[in-house]
């Protein structure tokens, strides 16, 4: 079975349950904000714990391995964190950087996010920002520290740092960003696999989805991302508003994805780069991005045709590439411009996913323990076949893992209950003979 992050962080939380045997609470209703209302705000995960990046490495704070966390990052701020690796898995860290809604960016201006070991060396780095579309919306990178025999530098086990660092434009909005920090680590393989990647893949664009959307409309963060299978999904987005998907792809599968922006009567002016859609692994890596313009017809974005999910795929030095390395949740989200309500209104536009999934499922490349969250469950399928959100399914899952509990609990409550009767009983006839 699939491990969650967060599942230490429950035990606490399901045993007061199996003893106080109350009732569940269901999953919060999802905001739903009306022309002229204040846009919803980034949904961070309701799990993560607040801590707080320090100067110098000397001071850095430690990140637990399936963990999330909470900061914030300043104006050119640079902060650092520490983590503890073996050379037994392989390490992701990623943020999620959320500036203030409406702030100016310029060219330029991002974060990174780097692992370092002791001496200084980065192991690995990405580098993320908001040209073209220099609009705010939520930025996601990772850093990785992989294990590899054949290298010296970065293999050592012990302490590790994380350095997340901000580059901000003169002229550009210096309010802080939130961040949301995870910490994710994936088995090393049973035995070596293909190192190779194939000259020829299938590239070509899937005939096109047709039929009547079905309405999901999408989330406020990666935490309550809205699940997806293929087909065509249509949800109403606002100027200025980030929406957030998530689509399982297990090893061997292709996602094409594209975004279709409704007609509106309200103008026919145009506004560059009026939508973005970006693509992210499981890790929360960056794989792709794409933007399109808005003149008040119907419009379409397609990101590029990623590769089949591979562990070979690794071994790339295109970003595109080496983001397809494992299966998992693989995350959509989709900005409208906030340039786009001075010309047609802050009012909802019609945006329509269309998501291929190609191929069926191959075997994994044969982990050498439990891949956690690089893997594609029953109950990651039927959470997508529900469109449930990544919160709701992980409150699904923890309510079933209570229920089990608590039937356990009782079970084993019931059970002493009858033997102390029986043996009450036996005494008691004894007593009378």
């Amino acid at each position: 079975m699939k491990k969650r992050a967060g599942t230490g962080r429950r035990a606490g939380a399901l045993i007061a349950a199996a003893a106080a045997v109350g009732t569940v609470a269901g999953p919060p209703a999802q905001a739903r904000a009306a022309d002229g209302e204040a846009l919803p705000p980034y949904a961070f995960d309701a799990t993560a714990q607040q801590v707080r990046g320090a100067d110098s490495s000397s001071y850095a704070r430690e990140l637990k391995a399936g963990q999330t966390y909470r900061d914030t990052l300043e104006k050119d701020g640079k902060v650092y964190y520490r983590i503890v690796l073996d050379g037994k898995r392989n390490t992701y860290v990623s943020a999620v950087a959320v500036p203030k809604p409406g702030g100016k960016v310029d060219y330029g201006d991002g974060f990174k996010v780097s692992i370092q070991d002791d001496s200084g060396t980065e192991c690995g780095y990405q580098q993320t920002g908001f040209s073209p579309a220099r609009y705010t919306r939520p930025l996601t990178a990772y850093a990785r520290r992989v294990v590899n025999p054949d290298s010296s530098g970065c293999q050592k086990p012990g302490n590790y740092y994380v350095l997340v660092e901000r580059t901000t434009k003169a002229g550009s909005d210096p309010a802080a960003w939130d961040l949301e920090i995870r910490h994710l680590t994936e088995p090393l393989l049973k035995k070596a696999g293909p190192t190779e990647l194939p000259e020829a893949w299938p590239s070509a664009t899937p005939a096109p989805l047709t039929g009547e959307p079905k309405t999901r409309q999408g989330g406020s963060g990666v935490y309550d991302a809205t699940s997806l299978t293929q087909g065509e999904w249509r949800s109403d987005i606002r100027p200025g508003q980030t929406l957030f998907y998530r689509v399982p792809l297990d090893w061997g599968q292709q996602l094409f994805a594209t975004a279709e922006l409704g007609s509106s009567t309200a103008g026919d002016d145009y506004v560059s780069n009026a939508l973005v859609l970006s693509l992210a692994n499981p890790a929360l890596g960056h794989v792709d991005d794409g933007t399109v313009g808005y003149s008040g017809k119907q419009t379409t974005l397609a990101l590029g045709p990623q590769r089949p999910v591979a562990h070979e795929n690794r071994t790339a030095y295109d970003e595109a590439t080496s983001g397809m390395r494992f299966a998992g949740w693989y995350y959509l989200s989709a900005t409208f411009s906030p340039e786009i309500a001075k010309e047609y209104g802050d009012g909802p536009v019609p945006l329509t996913l269309r998501v291929n999934v190609l191929n069926a499922a191959k075997s994994g490349p044969g982990y050498d323990g439990d891949p956690g969250p690089f893997a594609v469950t029953a109950g990651d399928k039927e959470a997508a076949e529900k469109g449930a959100s990544g919160a709701q399914a992980d409150e699904e899952a923890e309510r079933g893992d209570t229920m089990r509990l608590v039937a356990a609990a009782g079970l084993g409550t019931g059970t002493v209950l009858l033997l102390g009767l029986g043996a009450w009983t036996l005494v008691a006839r004894r007593r009378t003979a």
